[in-house]
């Protein structure tokens, strides 16, 4: 009874899993999920608004050596004037000083000439973008590689249901012909009994890989930007990179060079930006020379009386020379050194623990490819061996158990055969990203 219950609920599983595909109207292959990736998800939108924030920075960089040009007014009302005393022949005269009424309009001018500061500062910025835009692309080049990882998960995952689902078949067909022998008398209830505990046994395996290859796709998803909901057929298999893998040419170590790695380079930005950081720092004790001007309108006059005006400009050039500001400076180059010291020995860590890295990544590969190769065979073996203990086993010539472990083993193979080339193609897809390939 709970067997054709069981019967029953994946029948229905399956419909309902051929009804949902139907329904799909999207198919993504990995290109196309890479690409889906790369424009809809918020850690690439976030790391392009940086670098366009950073350039509107050196804009604003730019603007400071631009004139600049402002115009002021100003008005007063006098309501109680000063009252001056003189003395004029030995009598006291006071006067009262000023008018009712005062205004001024006029434009200044400022531009620097000389301003090492300023240049020093308008360089940080520019290697500040190039940061940001590094940024980004180690950004871009870990979500790559994550949706690449992702990608092969699933497959992973598809491939194992799809072989422990062929399997379950398989024993599920030994299982009806034990129990046709066993109807004839020809096979005792015992070996009935142990065939019905396999097929059991079989089941909460294939239960998992269906619930790991929804919870890849859910994964999927997520990196993609998309709803769980959302209708999606990924498409490929495993078996697709076979062969790609099997006449893939591996690079020496040798010849792999570190110079398009994210982190390095980002560290290379950080240690010219601390190295210019100490040139703005000198900088901000050199002279600064400015040219200034000003045209001032001003007028004045009493209630009822002509106002009188005055204009007024001039031309002018400042210099400002720093004198105490070096006892600073020089500690806070200090510092600077300190700190750039540090980021040299960290860049140097970083590198060595790459090339370790590299290296692994390099013997996954090839020991893949080895794998690859030998459970191929292996599997082809194991496929022949089992249809020979199918023949036999129908003629009586061997038992049950030599069928079941005939099945066990193919199965096995297949499964480690899949892991081999979801092992190299993850090993590959961490080494891309290593090395800055993009895509």
């Amino acid at each position: 009874m709970k067997k054709n219950i069981l019967l029953v609920l994946l029948f229905c599983s399956s419909v309902l899993l051929l009804s949902a595909q139907a329904q799909d109207s999207i198919h993504v292959d990995l290109n196309r999920a890479i690409e889906i990736a790369l424009s809809e998800t918020p850690t690439m939108r976030i790391a392009d608004r940086n670098v366009q924030i950073k350039q509107i920075y050196k804009k604003e960089q730019i603007a400071a050596l631009f004139p600049d040009v402002s115009i002021a007014a100003n008005y007063n009302r006098t309501l109680l004037k000063q009252t001056m005393s003189m003395d004029m022949g030995g009598q006291t005269m006071n006067i009262k000083v000023g008018r009712d009424n005062t205004y001024s309009a006029g434009a200044n001018l400022s531009l620097p000439l000389i301003a090492p500061a300023l240049w020093s500062n308008l360089k940080l910025s520019a290697m500040d973008i190039e940061l940001a835009q590094e940024s980004a692309r180690s950004s871009k080049l870990e979500l790559v590689n994550q949706v690449k990882q992702a990608y092969y998960m699933y497959l992973l995952a598809k491939q194992s249901y799809d072989v422990l689902q062929k399997s379950y078949a398989t024993m599920e067909a030994s299982n009806q012909l034990v129990t046709n022998s066993y109807s004839q008398g020809l096979v005792s209830e015992f070996e009935k009994l142990r065939s019905d505990v396999a097929l059991q046994n079989q089941r909460p395996a294939v239960t998992s890989a269906a619930k790991a290859m929804r919870l890849a796709a859910m994964r999927l998803k997520v990196l993609l930007g998309m709803n769980m909901d959302e209708p999606v057929i990924f498409d490929g298999e495993l078996v697709d990179y076979e062969q790609g893998v099997l006449n893939a040419t591996m690079p020496d170590e040798k010849d792999m060079q570190l110079a398009y790695n994210s982190a390095l380079r980002q560290l290379d930005l950080g240690i010219q930006q601390l190295e210019q950081s100490k040139k703005l720092m000198i900088g901000s004790t050199c002279p600064m020379l400015a040219l200034a001007g000003s045209f001032q309108y001003s007028g004045m006059g009493d209630d009822g009386q002509q106002f009188t005006n005055y204009p007024y400009s001039y031309v002018a050039l400042s210099l400002q020379v720093p004198i105490i500001s070096w006892v600073a400076t020089s500690y806070k180059l200090k510092q600077a050194d300190l700190n750039l010291a540090n980021m040299k020995d960290q860049r140097l860590d970083v590198e060595r623990n790459l090339r370790i890295g590299v290296q692994s990544y390099l013997n996954d590969m090839q020991q893949a490819i080895e794998d690859i190769a030998a459970d191929r065979e292996t599997m082809i073996q194991a496929q022949k061996a089992y249809e020979i203990a199918q023949k036999q086993y129908e003629v009586g010539m061997n038992t049950w158990l030599d069928l079941n472990n005939a099945e066990l083993t193919l199965t096995s193979t297949q499964l480690t055969y899949c892991q081999a080339i979801f092992n190299y193609l993850t090993a590959k897809s961490n080494l891309d990203a290593t090395m800055g390939v993009e895509r």
